[in-house]
């Protein structure tokens, strides 16, 4: 489940916030990653300058995102504005069919012609920041170009709108994503120490992360070397009260990944894991607020 509606922190979510800002801040003392994955609604819940501002100050060194998140980020970028209803165009058809959306196809695929190693993200990031876009600093994957820092997109063919336009090249787009998969997979070799976030995604999150750190463990396994020592952060809109144990297979948690996956199996030999119930809107100002907080007392210390 993801939302952009509001919903107020309580007093332990925010704690559970501060403790994350606190990890981040060891993970970028360390040289660590501290990896942001990531639904489209955190896009489009108008957090874009608190993720900036992190990612400029070296709080966020990876973003991963679905197809969605790059449609809204570049129709943000394009138009200052990211809507549509579903509910009134999809009676005749027209749902997801503008042409200024298909634009990103004809990225991709030039993209792919141009470069068969590039990435999706990296690709739209990239048209977005030389594209002279009206709205282009409001924009997380130009802003992932300019810093220089893996924007991956994790893409499942047919559920972007993108898809249903005829420019719509299947073996690009998914030449593209699986570059950035190969890409993500290098930044979770370097884990350990480090921190992963997954922000309103159910799905791409848990299961990109299962995939890329299975291959990471079974590399550094070949090197005897461990990745086991890393914080997990989910952020979401359920109702998680127990984080330590695997819920039976006849309760609807057994079902939500991002629990069973994220905060569960992939830290069991290691490393901790921590969930927050809370809205993109109140999680990512918040947990902004707090690395500005630490950033000041170990400043005013020192």
């Amino acid at each position: 489940m993801s939302s952009d509606a509001i919903m107020p922190l309580t007093a332990r979510d925010g704690g559970r916030l501060m403790d994350t800002a606190r990890d981040i801040l060891s993970a970028k003392q360390n040289s660590s990653p501290v990896i942001l994955m990531m639904g489209a609604h955190v896009i489009r819940s108008g957090v874009q300058r608190y993720l900036i501002d992190m990612m400029e100050n070296g709080y966020i060194s990876c973003i991963a995102g679905n197809g969605a998140a790059v449609i809204h980020d570049y129709e943000l970028a394009l138009i200052g504005a990211t809507t549509e209803s579903v509910s009134k165009y999809i009676k005749d058809g027209r749902f997801g069919l503008w042409k200024e959306t298909g634009q990103i196809n004809d990225i991709i695929n030039c993209s792919y012609e141009d470069d068969k190693k590039i990435g999706l993200g990296e690709a739209v990031g990239r048209a977005i920041f030389e594209g002279g876009f009206l709205h282009e600093d409001f924009s997380l994957l130009a802003a992932a170009y300019r810093l220089k820092i893996p924007a991956t997109i994790h893409v499942g063919i047919g559920y972007d709108i993108i898809h249903e336009h005829p420019n719509c090249d299947g073996a690009a787009t998914g030449a593209l994503s699986y570059n950035d998969f190969l890409k993500f997979v290098s930044v979770v070799e370097g884990l350990q120490g480090g921190v992963l976030m997954s922000f309103g995604s159910a799905v791409m999150a848990p299961e990109v992360f299962l995939k890329a750190l299975s291959m990471a463990r079974n590399a550094a396994s070949q090197e005897n070397r461990r990745i086991d020592n890393f914080t997990t952060v989910v952020c979401d809109l359920h109702d998680i009260t127990d984080t330590m144990n695997e819920p039976p297979k006849d309760c609807a948690a057994y079902y939500f990944r991002p629990l069973k996956t994220i905060l569960l199996r992939t830290v069991a030999d290691g490393g901790n894991s921590r969930y927050i119930k809370a809205g993109h809107a109140e999680a990512i100002p918040a947990l902004w607020s707090a690395l500005n907080e630490l950033r000041e007392l170990r400043s005013a210390k020192s």
